[in-house]
């Protein structure tokens, strides 16, 4: 009789473990803030970690542009209301090795995408501080607690 954490187990003895399953924790954001932080990244976070504990919340509620909106489909990323926890895990893993690739152009491309994600959770934070908060997807979370990793 199987008893504790071997629930996942099939007849094989080998632990199921899909991809979503490993991304749909906010913890997971936390633990790839620890492996090579682009300073594009550092800069961004801890200025948006700065102006929250000055003033509780961002002050300027400014939504995403069109262009900007564009940029993020044509790198294959939803807007941040859309995104859930375990897309926005991988998208961090994959600005990330982006930023730190030797290609110039996708390392600029990078920081464009961080700073519209970084412009998205100001937004969210500054607009949708009331209970309205809980309709859009929960990948804001994790990259809020990215953000607040990495700006300590």
């Amino acid at each position: 009789m199987n008893r504790g954490g071997n629930t996942h187990l099939h007849s094989s003895g080998v632990r199921k473990n899909s991809l979503n399953d490993v991304y749909a924790n906010i913890n997971t954001a936390v633990a790839l803030a620890k492996i090579h932080v682009p300073i594009k990244h550092k800069q961004l976070a801890a200025n948006y970690v700065l102006i929250k504990k000055i003033f509780g919340s961002c002050v300027a509620a400014i939504p995403i542009t069109n262009a900007d909106r564009a940029i993020l489909s044509r790198h294959g990323f939803l807007t941040l209301e859309c995104t859930t926890i375990s897309q926005m895990n991988r998208q961090i893993e994959q600005l990330k090795a982006w930023s730190n690739s030797g290609d110039i152009l996708l390392s600029a491309y990078a920081s464009e995408l961080f700073e519209i994600r970084i412009k998205e959770l100001k937004y969210i934070r500054a607009v949708f501080n009331s209970g309205r908060i809980t309709e859009l997807q929960d990948g804001w979370e994790a990259l809020e607690k990215y953000v607040e990793f990495i700006a300590r």
